[in-house]
């Protein structure tokens, strides 16, 4: 059986997707789209790393569930036509460094072209 180089690349990165992270001690973003204006907003919130590599509530150091509905508000909101745009205001234009490790920044780069795609196709997004 001859297997596409899009399935090839979907089980990789299905693979890839399985694999331990540490998370970043500067905080999470949460990306949705707004379709009917066109934008792609990333909203970041705060949060501690406890000594089992959990992400905490800074203020109640309870563990921040990684499902399901959050009632906590966003330090910032960053918002954009495109991933680039998104990025750029993120990383290059910000006074405040919201992201502390590479591979954080390299998932939010591949999350926010996500996003851009489905925008343009008209898709649902769904932040991985």
């Amino acid at each position: 059986m001859i297997v596409s180089i899009a399935q090839q690349i979907k089980e990789i990165d299905d693979q890839l997707s399985k694999r331990s992270i540490q998370l970043d001690p500067g905080g999470y973003f949460i990306i949705y789209l707004e379709p009917e204006q066109g934008l792609i907003h990333a909203k970041h919130f705060t949060n501690a790393i406890d000594e089992n590599g959990l992400a905490v509530d800074p203020a109640t150091g309870k563990p921040i569930p990684a499902k399901g509905k959050v009632n906590r508000e966003a330090t910032t909101i960053f918002s954009g036509h495109s991933a680039k745009e998104v990025c750029v205001k993120i990383f290059e234009r910000s006074e405040i460094c919201f992201v502390t490790m590479l591979d954080h920044a390299a998932y939010l780069g591949r999350e926010l072209q996500r996003a851009e795609q489905a925008l343009i196709n008209q898709q649902e997004y769904i932040q991985d």
